[in-house]
């Protein structure tokens, strides 16, 4: 695994310098940031992370010409798998449609609110070497976060894509259901679980507004409000949250991520539960290349014992709910709930090494130490 890392990482140098020595001084100002650790200011920015319509912070499409969008393309499938990439290409192009669902309204002050040139990249660090840099991809719906250091990849999350609308129609009756595969495995599993692991896994009748974590930089259990998912100084549409997805206290403390980790062990399924449910963590962590993620993990039986399976909400088709696969260094969340259940939310997050804190500490230990 450590020979691809450094070939994925190879293969990212070489995309982010070729696109950042493409860029004129103004661009370059926007699309490079400080390297990893340069400081807690430095480090505020890098960890911000948004899968709104705002400001992901960096250069977007609108600001540059054909051929660097071609660079940029180029180094966010450097970071993932061709289903990945597929999976990202189409959740783009999705803001077209949306721009059609919603009558090509125009709000938060700008001249297109559903826009394709609204995706950000941002460098941090110098590509190449040993020393730690990173990138940063993201727009609406999209968030793309990697950390490399001493010449291999080492942090992957969070890793983020949405869908809205997650199902519309195609000519001849088919279907555009971007993240279609980890709602249906999902649904199957909770729908054959025995009565007993059901009341279990099931935490509510009802689910969250959104993902429990929101984008919240480290997973805790504090309430992350609507205005935290937009830039600050970003125009926020007066959109009031949905009351009746609006949970109480109780109904918080069900869902929250506190320890021990809630709903139903796979060490409890059966053999076919259990391979539902590898199938459901491989619509996640094969969101990157095959040698940089951690899907191979689960091959052992011991580690997919470990990972918990929670519900909340309805399990008909086309209801609101809520569910996740959480843990050690794994929190998977999903949420369908917004414009009639057709509005999907689908995230992966290591809790130990999101944005590669961790490695980051370990590399200054080692090189840096005074």
């Amino acid at each position: 695994m450590t020979d691809a890392a450094r070939e994925v990482a190879d293969a990212m140098a070489q995309a982010a310098r070729e696109w950042l020595d493409s860029l004129d001084a103004e661009q370059r100002r926007l699309a490079a940031g400080p390297a990893p650790g340069a400081g807690e200011a430095a480090e505020a920015e890098r960890t911000s992370w948004y899968y709104t319509p705002t400001d992901h912070g960096g250069l977007t499409f609108s600001r540059q010409r054909p051929a660097q969008h071609r660079m940029v393309m180029r180094l966010v499938a450097s970071g993932l798998s061709e289903a990945g990439y597929n999976t990202v290409a189409t959740v783009i192009g999705l803001e077209n449609v949306l721009d059609r669902v919603e009558d090509f309204s125009v709000y938060w002050g700008r001249e297109r609110s559903r826009d394709p040139n609204m995706y950000y990249l941002r460098v941090f660090g110098e590509p190449g070497g040993t020393e730690p840099w990173g990138w940063r991809f993201g727009g609406h719906h999209v968030s793309l976060n990697f950390l490399v250091a001493d010449g291999r990849v080492t942090a992957t999350t969070p890793l983020f894509m949405g869908a809205d609308p997650a199902a519309s129609p195609l000519l001849g009756g088919a279907t555009l259901r971007p993240l279609g595969a980890p709602e249906d495995l999902a649904r199957e599993l909770v729908r054959s679980l025995r009565p007993e692991a059901a009341e279990r896994a099931i935490l509510l009748p009802r689910p969250p507004y959104d993902v429990v974590a929101g984008n919240s930089p480290r997973i805790d259990d504090r309430v992350i409000r609507r205005r935290e998912l937009w830039r600050p100084d970003q125009n926020v549409p007066d959109r009031p949250d949905q009351p009746h997805t609006l949970l109480d206290d109780a109904e918080r403390r069900a869902v929250s991520l506190t320890p021990p980790f809630k709903g139903v062990p796979a060490a409890e399924l059966d053999a076919g539960q259990r391979e539902v449910l590898r199938a459901l963590l491989g619509t996640y962590l094969a969101r990157v290349p095959e040698g940089i993620s951690p899907l191979s993990r689960y091959d052992d039986p011991a580690q997919l014992d470990a990972v918990h399976f929670a519900w909340a909400g309805s399990t008909e088709p086309g209801e609101p709910h809520y569910y996740r696969l959480h843990g050690p260094r794994l929190l998977i969340e999903w949420t369908k709930v917004h414009r009639g259940a057709n509005h999907a939310h689908a995230v992966w997050r290591d809790p130990e090494t999101d944005f590669g804190g961790d490695v980051l500490a370990a590399h200054h230990a080692a090189h840096h130490a005074s």
